[in-house]
């Protein structure tokens, strides 16, 4: 493993490269397109320097690589003749969260705590939604998902795991009190209002949505076309609405996997 970022340690979990930074409860970073950009690994850094452990796995892409556009289509290419993603299928859950649910596993026996979080970005927004069904994560948050691509009044609706593992999902929505978090800019076509309205329809009040306003002529002055809530299209600045979501994020997991005062 010849790439390092600092503040965080290169290890191999079952075949993959993982970085592993922080202390304290897990959280599972799993990165947007084009892959394990440094704009991923700065959000881990908030992760870590909130109390966390972040578990940044490289699913595609060159680690360390920056974005760009070019980088991005090479590996939405690859990805789309893998057999480990689920590309275009609406209702399919991607065979690789199965490995992720494994990672999570071996995160919350090393770091211990009540559980372990997640956030998926863009092409693997739902992941974290569909790692939920292992009663280990407690803190799914889906950042701009944008899978299967909104082709279509279905597809658009459509979520990025299987019927069964909804219905999973809503199980320990019901009895266990499991939250989900969701980001999205309200002009982002990545993203359409329908896949939200799915997912307020199937969990109720265990979505809590972030829709951050990019309409024309928006307040901030945020881009018609952003995207990347957490990474890409942050304005890390007090009073920022993508600033109110970055710490919305964190306070969730800090109410979801540390312990209360006192306990």
């Amino acid at each position: 493993m010849s790439i390092t970022f600092e503040g965080f340690i290169g290890r191999s979990i079952e075949g993959r490269d993982v970085w592993v930074g922080g202390s304290g409860p897990a959280v599972v970073v799993i990165h947007e397109m084009p892959g394990l950009h440094p704009g991923v690994v700065e959000f881990a850094r908030r992760l870590t320097g909130a109390g966390f452990t972040a578990y940044l796995p490289s699913l595609f892409g060159v680690p360390g690589r920056p974005f760009s556009m070019g980088e991005s289509m090479r590996s939405i290419l690859r990805c789309c003749v893998s057999r480990e993603f689920t590309v275009f299928a609406a209702g399919r859950t991607s065979p690789i969260v199965d490995w992720l649910r494994r990672l999570a596993a071996v995160a919350h026996d090393e770091c211990g705590g009540a559980g372990v979080g997640a956030v998926g970005m863009c092409f693997t927004g739902g992941f974290a939604l569909a790692m939920a069904v292992d009663d280990r994560m407690l803190a799914p948050v889906l950042s701009q998902p944008g899978m299967p691509p909104p082709i279509g009044a279905r597809r658009r609706a459509a979520l990025q795991l299987s019927d069964a593992d909804l219905a999973r999902v809503k199980e320990r929505a019901a009895a266990d009190g499991l939250c989900a978090l969701g980001l999205r800019f309200t002009n982002d076509p990545a993203v359409p209002a329908e896949r939200f309205a799915t997912l307020r329809r199937e969990l109720g009040d265990a979505f809590i949505a972030v829709e951050i306003d990019s309409a024309a002529g928006n307040p901030h002055g945020i881009p018609t076309d952003a995207h990347s809530v957490l990474t890409l299209h942050l304005v890390d600045e007090p009073g920022h609405p993508t600033r109110a979501a970055l710490d919305r994020v964190i306070a969730f997991y800090r109410e979801r996997l540390l312990p209360a005062p006192g306990s």
